[in-house]
Protein backbone atom coordinates (compact mmCIF):
# COMPACT_ATOMS: atom_id res chain seq x y z
CA UNK A 1 0.00 0.00 0.00
CA UNK A 2 0.91 3.18 -0.86
CA UNK A 3 1.99 5.54 2.19
CA UNK A 4 0.81 9.01 0.57
CA UNK A 5 -2.03 10.08 2.98
CA UNK A 6 -4.62 11.05 -0.36
CA UNK A 7 -4.08 7.28 -0.89
CA UNK A 8 -4.00 4.94 2.36
CA UNK A 9 -6.54 4.03 4.34
CA UNK A 10 -6.32 5.55 7.94
CA UNK A 11 -5.73 2.23 9.24
CA UNK A 12 -1.72 3.33 8.27
CA UNK A 13 -2.10 6.62 8.95
CA UNK A 14 1.50 7.20 10.84
CA UNK A 15 3.17 3.33 10.00
CA UNK A 16 6.60 3.61 10.76
CA UNK A 17 8.67 4.26 7.69
CA UNK A 18 11.86 2.06 8.97
CA UNK A 19 13.03 -0.41 7.01
CA UNK A 20 12.34 -3.22 9.65
CA UNK A 21 8.66 -2.79 9.91
CA UNK A 22 8.31 -2.29 5.94
CA UNK A 23 9.50 -6.13 5.81
CA UNK A 24 7.70 -7.07 8.96
CA UNK A 25 3.95 -5.67 6.90
CA UNK A 26 4.88 -6.81 3.51
CA UNK A 27 5.68 -10.45 5.07
CA UNK A 28 2.13 -10.28 7.35
CA UNK A 29 0.36 -9.53 3.69
CA UNK A 30 2.03 -12.08 1.66
CA UNK A 31 0.83 -14.69 4.82
CA UNK A 32 -2.60 -13.51 4.50
CA UNK A 33 -2.32 -13.42 0.98
CA UNK A 34 -1.42 -17.22 0.97
CA UNK A 35 -4.05 -18.29 3.41
CA UNK A 36 -7.29 -16.33 1.78
CA UNK A 37 -5.98 -18.13 -1.35
CA UNK A 38 -4.54 -21.81 -0.11
CA UNK A 39 -7.83 -22.31 1.62
CA UNK A 40 -10.19 -20.64 -1.23
CA UNK A 41 -11.58 -17.95 1.34
CA UNK A 42 -12.87 -15.63 -1.43
CA UNK A 43 -16.52 -16.20 -3.17
CA UNK A 44 -18.32 -13.97 -5.23
CA UNK A 45 -20.76 -12.01 -3.27
CA UNK A 46 -18.88 -12.58 -0.09
CA UNK A 47 -19.37 -10.38 2.85
CA UNK A 48 -17.40 -11.02 5.85
CA UNK A 49 -17.86 -10.29 9.56
CA UNK A 50 -14.34 -9.38 10.62
CA UNK A 51 -14.16 -10.07 14.47
CA UNK A 52 -12.36 -7.99 17.32
CA UNK A 53 -11.63 -8.64 20.39
CA UNK A 54 -9.54 -5.49 21.02
CA UNK A 55 -6.04 -7.68 21.40
CA UNK A 56 -3.57 -7.49 18.64
CA UNK A 57 -3.92 -10.36 16.99
CA UNK A 58 -7.53 -8.83 15.78
CA UNK A 59 -6.57 -4.89 14.79
CA UNK A 60 -3.50 -6.69 12.72
CA UNK A 61 -6.15 -9.06 11.39
CA UNK A 62 -8.44 -5.60 10.46
CA UNK A 63 -5.31 -4.00 8.52
CA UNK A 64 -4.22 -6.98 6.57
CA UNK A 65 -7.45 -7.37 5.05
CA UNK A 66 -7.93 -3.63 4.50
CA UNK A 67 -5.05 -3.49 2.92
CA UNK A 68 -5.38 -6.65 0.14
CA UNK A 69 -9.11 -4.90 -0.01
CA UNK A 70 -7.03 -1.60 -0.84
CA UNK A 71 -5.39 -4.17 -4.02
CA UNK A 72 -7.99 -5.28 -5.20
CA UNK A 73 -6.71 -8.91 -3.94
CA UNK A 74 -9.53 -9.39 -1.54
CA UNK A 75 -13.22 -8.19 -3.58
CA UNK A 76 -15.48 -9.29 -0.56
CA UNK A 77 -17.58 -6.71 1.82
CA UNK A 78 -16.30 -6.27 5.53
CA UNK A 79 -17.83 -5.65 8.77
CA UNK A 80 -15.71 -5.39 11.62
CA UNK A 81 -17.84 -6.37 15.19
CA UNK A 82 -16.92 -6.29 18.27
CA UNK A 83 -19.02 -7.90 20.76
CA UNK A 84 -18.88 -6.76 24.36
CA UNK A 85 -19.41 -10.02 26.74
CA UNK A 86 -20.16 -7.61 30.12
CA UNK A 87 -16.26 -7.92 31.80
CA UNK A 88 -16.02 -5.23 34.38
CA UNK A 89 -13.91 -2.55 33.73
CA UNK A 90 -13.98 -3.35 30.00
CA UNK A 91 -13.09 -0.01 27.93
CA UNK A 92 -16.40 0.14 26.19
CA UNK A 93 -16.16 3.05 24.09
CA UNK A 94 -12.64 2.22 22.67
CA UNK A 95 -13.12 0.19 20.00
CA UNK A 96 -16.11 2.08 18.77
CA UNK A 97 -14.21 5.39 18.83
CA UNK A 98 -10.91 3.46 17.03
CA UNK A 99 -13.56 2.32 14.35
CA UNK A 100 -15.06 5.85 14.09
CA UNK A 101 -11.95 7.21 13.61
CA UNK A 102 -10.70 4.31 11.35
CA UNK A 103 -13.53 4.56 8.87
CA UNK A 104 -14.55 1.20 8.89
CA UNK A 105 -18.36 -0.02 9.04
CA UNK A 106 -18.88 -1.91 12.37
CA UNK A 107 -20.85 -2.93 14.75
CA UNK A 108 -20.72 -3.19 18.41
CA UNK A 109 -23.07 -5.69 20.19
CA UNK A 110 -23.64 -6.11 24.05
CA UNK A 111 -24.07 -9.65 25.40
CA UNK A 112 -23.70 -9.88 29.01
CA UNK A 113 -21.99 -13.65 29.12
CA UNK A 114 -19.44 -12.96 31.52
CA UNK A 115 -22.00 -13.22 34.28
CA UNK A 116 -23.23 -16.65 32.61
CA UNK A 117 -19.55 -17.63 32.87
CA UNK A 118 -19.52 -16.75 36.25
CA UNK A 119 -22.41 -18.58 37.40
CA UNK A 120 -21.83 -21.69 35.62
CA UNK A 121 -18.00 -22.56 35.47
CA UNK A 122 -17.32 -24.39 39.04
CA UNK A 123 -14.73 -22.37 40.97
CA UNK A 124 -11.08 -22.88 39.92
CA UNK A 125 -12.34 -24.56 36.27
CA UNK A 126 -11.06 -22.52 33.27
CA UNK A 127 -13.59 -20.20 32.12
CA UNK A 128 -11.97 -20.66 27.75
CA UNK A 129 -14.71 -23.47 26.54
CA UNK A 130 -18.46 -21.90 27.75
CA UNK A 131 -16.92 -18.08 26.94
CA UNK A 132 -15.99 -19.46 23.67
CA UNK A 133 -18.92 -20.91 22.95
CA UNK A 134 -21.41 -18.10 24.28
CA UNK A 135 -19.08 -16.07 21.84
CA UNK A 136 -19.68 -17.67 19.00
CA UNK A 137 -23.46 -18.49 19.27
CA UNK A 138 -23.19 -14.77 19.09
CA UNK A 139 -21.34 -14.02 16.61
CA UNK A 140 -22.83 -16.46 14.45
CA UNK A 141 -26.17 -14.75 15.06
CA UNK A 142 -25.13 -11.25 14.49
CA UNK A 143 -23.37 -12.32 11.08
CA UNK A 144 -26.71 -13.60 9.74
CA UNK A 145 -28.55 -10.32 11.30
CA UNK A 146 -26.08 -8.51 8.85
CA UNK A 147 -26.11 -11.13 5.91
CA UNK A 148 -23.01 -11.92 5.93
CA UNK A 149 -21.62 -15.10 4.76
CA UNK A 150 -18.70 -15.54 6.70
CA UNK A 151 -17.09 -15.16 10.49
CA UNK A 152 -13.79 -13.95 10.37
CA UNK A 153 -11.13 -15.03 13.44
CA UNK A 154 -8.04 -13.90 14.55
CA UNK A 155 -6.59 -16.75 15.65
CA UNK A 156 -2.61 -16.90 14.52
CA UNK A 157 -0.26 -20.12 13.45
CA UNK A 158 0.94 -19.97 17.44
CA UNK A 159 -2.57 -20.33 18.46
CA UNK A 160 -3.07 -23.26 16.04
CA UNK A 161 0.28 -24.97 16.96
CA UNK A 162 -0.54 -24.65 21.03
CA UNK A 163 -4.41 -26.14 19.90
CA UNK A 164 -2.53 -28.65 17.74
CA UNK A 165 -0.64 -29.92 20.99
CA UNK A 166 -3.34 -29.71 23.53
CA UNK A 167 -4.82 -31.45 21.47
CA UNK A 168 -2.28 -34.49 21.51
CA UNK A 169 -1.34 -34.12 24.92
CA UNK A 170 -4.69 -34.15 26.39
CA UNK A 171 -7.44 -35.19 23.72
CA UNK A 172 -5.82 -37.78 22.34
CA UNK A 173 -6.23 -36.79 18.91
CA UNK A 174 -4.61 -35.03 16.31
CA UNK A 175 -6.51 -32.22 15.43
CA UNK A 176 -6.39 -28.44 15.36
CA UNK A 177 -8.07 -25.31 14.12
CA UNK A 178 -8.60 -25.25 10.99
CA UNK A 179 -7.92 -22.03 8.42
CA UNK A 180 -11.57 -22.39 7.19
CA UNK A 181 -14.54 -24.35 8.20
CA UNK A 182 -18.62 -24.46 7.97
CA UNK A 183 -20.66 -23.90 10.99
CA UNK A 184 -23.11 -27.05 12.32
CA UNK A 185 -26.24 -25.07 10.46
CA UNK A 186 -24.16 -25.29 7.29
CA UNK A 187 -25.00 -21.43 6.40
CA UNK A 188 -21.48 -19.90 7.55
CA UNK A 189 -18.01 -20.31 6.48
CA UNK A 190 -15.38 -19.41 9.84
CA UNK A 191 -11.68 -18.12 8.30
CA UNK A 192 -8.38 -17.83 10.01
CA UNK A 193 -6.80 -15.33 7.37
CA UNK A 194 -4.04 -15.24 9.81
CA UNK A 195 -3.16 -19.00 9.48
CA UNK A 196 0.22 -18.64 8.37
CA UNK A 197 1.17 -15.13 10.79
CA UNK A 198 3.28 -15.53 13.64
CA UNK A 199 2.21 -14.72 16.83
CA UNK A 200 5.14 -12.54 17.27
CA UNK A 201 4.78 -10.45 14.13
CA UNK A 202 1.36 -9.59 15.30
CA UNK A 203 2.30 -8.02 18.30
CA UNK A 204 5.49 -6.15 16.66
CA UNK A 205 2.83 -4.89 13.91
CA UNK A 206 0.34 -4.13 16.33
CA UNK A 207 2.93 -2.19 18.89
CA UNK A 208 4.76 -0.02 15.78
CA UNK A 209 1.48 1.10 14.97
CA UNK A 210 0.05 2.46 18.07
CA UNK A 211 -3.35 0.52 18.55
CA UNK A 212 -5.38 0.26 21.51
CA UNK A 213 -4.50 -2.95 22.48
CA UNK A 214 -7.56 -4.05 25.47
CA UNK A 215 -6.43 -7.11 27.43
CA UNK A 216 -9.03 -10.17 28.06
CA UNK A 217 -9.61 -9.99 31.81
CA UNK A 218 -11.66 -13.44 32.01
CA UNK A 219 -9.92 -16.44 30.82
CA UNK A 220 -6.58 -14.52 29.96
CA UNK A 221 -6.24 -13.53 33.49
CA UNK A 222 -6.49 -17.03 34.79
CA UNK A 223 -3.42 -19.14 35.64
CA UNK A 224 -2.28 -22.30 35.04
CA UNK A 225 -4.54 -22.70 31.81
CA UNK A 226 -3.46 -25.68 29.44
CA UNK A 227 -2.64 -23.58 26.42
CA UNK A 228 -0.31 -21.17 28.87
CA UNK A 229 1.40 -24.83 29.30
CA UNK A 230 2.03 -25.69 25.85
CA UNK A 231 3.12 -22.01 24.99
CA UNK A 232 5.49 -22.29 27.33
CA UNK A 233 6.53 -25.67 26.23
CA UNK A 234 7.07 -24.33 22.58
CA UNK A 235 8.58 -20.78 24.11
CA UNK A 236 11.34 -23.57 25.32
CA UNK A 237 11.66 -25.27 21.82
CA UNK A 238 11.96 -22.33 19.91
CA UNK A 239 14.54 -20.47 22.09
CA UNK A 240 16.65 -24.11 22.18
CA UNK A 241 16.00 -23.92 18.36
CA UNK A 242 15.14 -20.84 16.89
CA UNK A 243 12.51 -21.74 13.96
CA UNK A 244 11.10 -24.64 15.35
CA UNK A 245 7.58 -23.48 15.26
CA UNK A 246 7.68 -22.74 11.52
CA UNK A 247 8.82 -26.42 11.02
CA UNK A 248 6.06 -27.60 13.29
CA UNK A 249 3.57 -25.76 11.44
CA UNK A 250 4.74 -27.04 8.08
CA UNK A 251 3.87 -29.97 9.25
CA UNK A 252 0.51 -29.86 9.50
CA UNK A 253 0.30 -29.13 6.17
CA UNK A 254 1.99 -31.80 5.32
CA UNK A 255 0.27 -35.01 6.50
CA UNK A 256 0.68 -38.58 5.12
CA UNK A 257 -2.58 -40.64 5.85
CA UNK A 258 -0.52 -43.71 5.24
CA UNK A 259 2.17 -43.21 7.69
CA UNK A 260 -0.20 -42.67 10.65
CA UNK A 261 -2.31 -44.93 12.12
CA UNK A 262 -6.03 -44.24 11.64
CA UNK A 263 -7.87 -46.86 9.66
CA UNK A 264 -10.57 -44.62 8.88
CA UNK A 265 -8.25 -42.12 7.08
CA UNK A 266 -6.04 -44.60 4.76
CA UNK A 267 -7.34 -48.07 4.07
CA UNK A 268 -4.55 -50.63 5.60
CA UNK A 269 -7.32 -53.55 5.50
CA UNK A 270 -7.41 -53.21 1.82
CA UNK A 271 -3.63 -52.51 1.00
CA UNK A 272 -2.34 -55.05 -1.66
CA UNK A 273 1.54 -56.22 -2.84
CA UNK A 274 2.03 -55.22 -6.66
CA UNK A 275 2.52 -57.86 -8.75
CA UNK A 276 6.49 -57.95 -8.81
CA UNK A 277 6.31 -57.80 -4.80
CA UNK A 278 4.00 -60.83 -5.22
CA UNK A 279 6.52 -62.80 -8.28
CA UNK A 280 9.47 -61.79 -5.55
CA UNK A 281 7.37 -63.75 -2.95
CA UNK A 282 6.60 -67.10 -4.36
CA UNK A 283 10.43 -67.60 -5.65
CA UNK A 284 11.82 -70.53 -4.09
CA UNK A 285 14.70 -68.33 -2.18
CA UNK A 286 12.15 -65.69 -0.40
CA UNK A 287 11.32 -66.21 3.19
CA UNK A 288 6.98 -65.54 3.16
CA UNK A 289 6.13 -64.12 6.19
CA UNK A 290 2.84 -67.19 7.51
CA UNK A 291 -0.45 -65.04 7.54
CA UNK A 292 -1.60 -64.46 11.13
CA UNK A 293 -4.93 -66.71 12.12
Amino acid sequence: MLDDLDDIHPLFHGAPSTTEFKKLRKRIIRNVREAVEQYGMVERGAKWLVCLSGGKDSYTMLAALYELKWRGMLPVELVACNLDQGQPGFPATVLPEFLEKMQVPHRIEYQDTYSIVMDKVPQGRTYCALCSRLRRGNLYRIAREEGCTAVVLGHHRDDILETFFMNLFHGGRLATMPPKLVNEEGDLFVYRPLAHVAEEDCEKFARAMNYPIIPCDLCGSQDGLQRQQVKQILDGWEKNSPGRRQVMFKALTNIRPSHMMDPKLFDFLGLTRTERTIKDSNDENSMEIPRLR
